[in-house]
């Protein structure tokens, strides 16, 4: 459970995680906050014409949400919102590939979710013209790339955003149709001369033909969601407030933004009104959590509005004036537009404060303990260390060997079910790796010290993100131990990602083609299933330096399950194995060595087309690294060659301690390429060969010393 949960990552929302990134004790006394937006960034409508234009990049209109939670001590959960259950107090989400996830219950709800295109103003088409709303923005900005200079495309609308987004896809070198309605005339007629001097041809009243696209503009409501939801809504599925942004007749709920509207008080849909309503919905949010009267807004009758040409002038209105275009106008719109940005993208005086990057202690599989002192100990034990990924459990049995293994960590993300998803995929590459089907699994959890109803959903969404692992696998979850942290919640992190999870998996392979981690044999090719970088992404990302798609990329490749690989290798004649997990590339490919006599690998050939995340070489380039890499640099004196390239970005690549990593797998030569092109056809696209193993040869330096 969420004391309060802030659903949708518009404007408002973005303000108020600034707002308390920068000011702390401005957050509500609740104990658990969480953001729910369907992606990790958001972008700010008053510069999208200047991104269709091709004037600007996408990042400079691009809002961090996640960076944002980061620095406001915020759980983040990406996730489609798709419905309310107002009895329960329940939001309704899916994942964004459609994924079942359980509700999540709150105390406080706020909505700040946008608009969608009004659909009954939506025109038929019989013709194969690829047809968007221009929300949500970005399935636009992905058909806008795929044009070339000179493609039609239709903009479908007779207000400002269709008319604005002319002027921006015509200086983008496209032919474009603006069809309007006449009815409409004394609005678009102002701009009239200037689009046609754009080359933007307009066609009033008339059907949209063929076009390469065409993007609907046709007036924005409500969520359809909404619809179902039991609450107050206008004519246009927007929702009702009183003064205090409060939901009309339900105290607990606040609205505002796009998606909503003040019952006496009604505005446009328009980010001016938008923003100015932050300062009262933060102090109601903090007043509504102690109990006090709650402030009134009162939104100003008019508010000026800005609407560029893309080449230099902007026109003017506020209320019954007008003015324009005239380049004045545009520079004003220019100024608040890239001010506004910059408040939202700066790095927050929170995150600038934290820890310096060699001390900052990480989460997920750089929590592990290093291999130094973990050698040690069983050593001073009399304890040997087993290097393989998976424990053989007693003798095979009608030639199926049982094998077991255990792994866990804490927190890396503040999403419950998207960390115990991640974690289960971590644990089940152990297996992965051993060519083994997973069977079953137990699991331990330790859940934050606070109040019972929250630690109640932490379980819930950490179980059921476990069992989205291990259901389609056909695995089975037998049960677990839980227990309770005995020291205070921390204060500089959500609940959320003050969790410890670990699981214990069973599985079975075929004895008869048991992979280990060695030894491997000259002329072997070692294929890498995906590509490195979690490690130095997610420590970045602690400090708010790592951009918004990067993370999102990172998750969306960690959560891709590895387990059609185990066939898929073993048909190409795969004989050992590895997952890449805390000790790195370096240190795993190390233990493979250990097991192979008399044969080197030579990394220096393929070590600059190592398969990197975006974001990871260049963030480990400007310094930053996991806490763990450090230690994992120790095996460096046993690679002379790259020990004296230590500080490039390419060699830190191959110390960087992974969550849900790569496979390391041993291929004969001859069918290493039709392996390659396999593993690529089902989806690891970037699935590469890093190395050939060689006899060994005296005083080569990769030979394992």
């Amino acid at each position: 459970m969420s004391e309060l949960l802030l659903a949708g990552g518009g404007h408002c929302h973005a303000l108020l995680l600034q707002r308390w990134a920068l000011a702390p004790r401005s957050r509500p006394a609740v104990a658990a906050i969480t953001l729910v937006n369907r992606q990790g960034s958001s972008l700010y409508s008053g510069l999208v014409p200047q991104l269709f234009a091709a004037q600007i990049a996408l990042e400079a209109c691009q809002i961090d949400l996640r960076r944002l939670c980061v620095a406001a001590q915020v759980a983040f959960v990406e996730a489609e919102i798709s419905g309310l259950d107002l009895d329960r107090q329940e939001l309704h989400l899916h994942g964004c590939d459609g994924t079942a996830r359980p509700a999540l219950p709150y105390r406080w709800l706020s909505l700040n979710l946008g608009a969608e295109i009004t659909a009954s103003t939506t025109p038929s088409t019989t013709d194969a013209t690829t047809q968007l709303p221009i929300k949500p923005l970005e399935p636009v900005l992905a058909a806008l790339e795929a044009l070339t200079p000179g493609a039609v495309v239709q903009l479908i609308g007779s207000g400002a955003a269709a008319i604005e987004l002319g002027f921006g896809l015509s200086w983008r070198g496209l032919k474009v149709q603006l069809f309007v309605k006449a009815s409409r005339r004394p609005y678009w007629g102002r701009f009239a001369a200037a689009l046609n001097a754009a080359g933007v041809e307009l066609k009033v009243d008339a059907t949209p033909g063929l076009a390469d696209l065409r993007l609907l503009c046709t007036g924005s409501r409500g969520p359809q969601w909404l619809k179902n939801s039991g609450l107050s809504l206008d004519a246009n599925g927007r929702i009702y407030t009183n003064a205090q942004l409060q939901v009309r007749g339900m105290p607990q709920l606040f609205a505002s933004g796009d998606c909503a509207v003040i019952s006496d008080k009604t505005r446009p849909a328009s980010g001016v009104w938008a923003v100015r309503a932050v300062p009262t919905l933060a102090a109601n949010l903090r007043r509504a959590a102690l109990g006090k009267p709650l402030r009134q807004w009162q939104p100003q009758k008019h508010a000026i509005q800005l609407l560029g040409d893309s080449r230099g002038a902007a026109y003017g209105e506020w209320g019954p004036l007008h003015w324009g275009p005239n380049r004045w106008s545009w520079r004003l719109k220019q100024h608040l537009d890239k001010r506004f940005i910059a408040m939202l993208q700066q790095q927050t005086a929170a995150m600038q404060q934290g820890l310096r990057r060699d001390e900052m202690a990480c989460s997920g599989c750089a929590a592990k303990l290093a291999a130094q002192p973990l050698s040690n100990a069983l050593q001073r034990l009399g304890q040997p260390r087993d290097v393989e990924d998976a424990a053989a459990m007693g003798d095979p049995i009608a030639g199926v060997q049982w094998l077991q293994s255990i792994d866990g960590f804490p927190a890396l993300v503040a999403d419950p079910w998207l960390n115990a998803r991640l974690t289960a995929l971590h644990a089940c590459s152990d297996l992965w790796a051993s060519g083994a089907k997973l069977h079953s699994a137990q699991v331990f959890i330790q859940l934050p010290r606070c109040d019972i109803a929250l630690q109640e959903n932490l379980l819930l969404q950490s179980l059921a993100g476990i069992k989205s692992v291990l259901e389609p696998l056909g695995a089975e979850l037998l049960g677990g131990h839980s227990l309770q942290d005995l020291e205070p919640p921390k204060l500089n992190k959500p609940l959320s990602q003050q969790l410890l999870l670990a699981l214990s998996l069973n599985g079975q392979a075929p004895s008869q083609r048991l992979w280990r981690k060695g030894p491997l044999h000259a002329g072997d090719v070692l294929l890498l299933s995906r590509p490195l970088g979690t490690g130095v992404l997610f420590a970045a990302a602690n400090a708010g330096a790592a951009k918004a798609h990067w993370i999102a990329g990172a998750l969306a490749l960690m959560q891709q399950s590895q387990a059609d690989l185990v066939p898929l290798l073993a048909a190409h004649g795969c004989h050992a194995c590895t997952d890449i997990t805390g000790f790195a590339l370096l240190g795993h490919l190390g233990e493979m060595l250990a097991l192979s006599p008399g044969v080197q690998v030579n990394l220096e050939n393929k070590l600059m087309a190592l398969p990197a995340l975006p974001g990871a070489l260049e963030l480990l380039g400007q310094g930053y690294q996991s806490s763990l890499a450090p230690s994992n640099a120790a095996v460096l004196k046993q690679w002379p060659t790259l020990l004296a390239r230590e500080t490039e970005a390419a060699v830190q690549l191959l110390l960087d301690p992974q969550t849900c990593g790569p496979l390391l797998a041993a291929i004969p030569a001859a069918q290493a390429q039709n392996c390659l092109a396999a593993m690529q056809k089902v989806g690891f696209k970037q699935a590469a060969v890093i190395a050939t193993v060689e006899s060994a040869t005296i005083g080569n330096a990769s030979v394992k010393k």
